[in-house]
């Protein structure tokens, strides 16, 4: 009986597989920390606009936050524009605002476990000549 010889056919597979289970998981962490820093950013973002357009002459506070909550539900969703206030606060040493944005971000996909982020904005007031 000839005897058999071994060779490394299917070694490749199990190569691209082991590989595999250490980048797949590396990978979608990577996106998933771009993706809540996205959010943050834009989170920033609005609040600082918010607050700019709350600070200027003739507007109420309620209009920073309403503005704040268009911004944040034009880039990345509404549900992310729930808890939104805005209140005047000293800023450098002049009168100024403050708006502060408090939202869950998902940690693990999109329907995952939350992670809190509290965000604010600030701009001085106008003066009104």
């Amino acid at each position: 009986m000839p005897a058999r010889i071994r060779t490394d056919r299917g070694s490749a597979v199990v190569d691209f597989v082991l590989v595999l289970l250490v980048l797949v998981p590396l990978f979608l962490g990577i996106v998933q920390v771009a993706l809540v820093l996205h959010i943050r950013n834009t989170l920033v973002a609005a609040a600082s606009e918010g607050a700019g357009y709350a600070a200027t002459a003739d507007r109420p506070l309620s209009a920073g936050v309403a503005r704040t909550r268009a911004r944040i539900s034009e880039a990345i969703a509404g549900r992310f524009a729930t808890d939104i206030t805005a209140r005047p606060e000293t800023v450098l040493g002049m009168p100024g605002v403050r708006v502060d944005v408090t939202a869950d971000v998902p940690a693990l996909g999109l329907w995952g476990p939350a992670v809190h982020l509290s965000v604010s904005g600030h701009a001085v007031e106008e003066a009104v000549p």
